[in-house]
């Protein structure tokens, strides 16, 4: 096992230790849901963050958007497309604990956005449902009362993946966003196929659930030397002009290495990065801990960059 940071062990502990393969999904889809809930009910809820349900109209995929907008900030405010994490193949656009707490720090009205999950729906179909919700929110602004110039994509772990891809997808269509929040995000599938990497190194998120995820959502196996176009962020050769980006990972996290080699790609690209790296951090330690030291300076990062970029 790698290091992990002393704070997080007890954490760890009590995370199911359940991995990814094609007959355990709809089982882990259970097991994710009923965490994140638990997890949700010990954590506060920010005050005067109103929060709604609205849809994508006339979409034909997932088309669910939970919006949480901060009472108090004058109108329009700035806007965060939020996508939430599972690995590719679960989760849901609902985290108020998260999204109130990011909407009452920034200012920010974040919109978390559901899409289609894989194996029933591999890729393109999550990319679909992503960029109907963020150019319906671009188009109509004074529905949400958003100012779309002010425009950031975020999400954590497979959302900060996807996040990153939307990053690549907008730029390439002349959307111009203000940054991308990359909170431990799922980059590059070819960490799945690393003969360096044992399969249950990593806590929480194992190698060998990342190859089953990967596996689930791509027509290639993880690493092929093919993979659909705009499919895998780390794939994308050319990174210049992207939105600046902040990039958050653990040592402990089994995308830290290509997280950071993403970081440095984007510098080189003249791409201004902000690699914020945490010793002894597992994957999604701010949900498992958020109490914890390291963890409240991981969150209040993110806020800052957010704050920073949102002006």
């Amino acid at each position: 096992m790698v290091d992990v940071h002393p704070d997080l062990v007890s954490a760890v502990k009590r995370v199911p230790k359940i991995p990814i393969t094609p007959r355990t999904i709809k089982l882990q889809r259970r097991v994710y849901d009923g965490l994140a809930r638990l997890l949700a009910r010990r954590a506060p809820l920010a005050g005067g963050v109103a929060v709604t349900e609205m849809t994508v109209p006339e979409h034909a995929g997932d088309g669910r958007l939970r919006v949480y907008r901060p009472l108090s900030a004058p109108t329009p405010t700035p806007v965060i497309a939020w996508i939430h994490g599972g690995g590719l193949v679960m989760g849901n656009p609902v985290d108020d604990p998260q999204l109130t707490r990011m909407a009452d720090a920034t200012g920010a009205t974040v919109v978390s956005v559901g899409y289609r999950l894989a194996p029933e729906h591999p890729f393109p179909a999550a990319h679909d449902d992503l960029l109907a919700a963020i150019e319906h929110l671009v188009d109509s602004p004074d529905r949400f009362g958003i100012d779309a110039g002010r425009l950031v994509v975020g999400g954590q772990s497979a959302g900060g993946g996807l996040a990153a891809s939307m990053a690549q997808r907008l730029h390439d269509r002349g959307v111009a966003l203000r940054g991308q929040l990359l909170v431990y995000p799922m980059l590059d599938d070819r960490t799945a196929a690393r003969d360096d990497l044992a399969d249950t190194e990593h806590p929480v998120w194992s190698k060998a659930s990342n190859r089953a995820a990967w596996a689930a959502y791509l027509p290639s196996p993880p690493g092929a030397v093919d993979q659909p176009e705009h499919a895998v962020p780390s794939r994308r050769e050319d990174l210049t002009g992207l939105a600046p980006a902040w990039i958050g990972v653990g040592t402990a996290d089994v995308f830290h290495d290509e997280d950071l080699a993403y970081a440095e790609r984007l510098r080189d690209a003249g791409v201004e990065a902000t690699l914020d790296v945490v010793d002894g951090a597992v994957h999604a330690f701010e949900v498992l801990a958020p109490d914890v030291e390291i963890s409240r300076e991981f969150v209040a990062a993110q806020h800052d960059f957010l704050r920073k970029v949102l002006v």
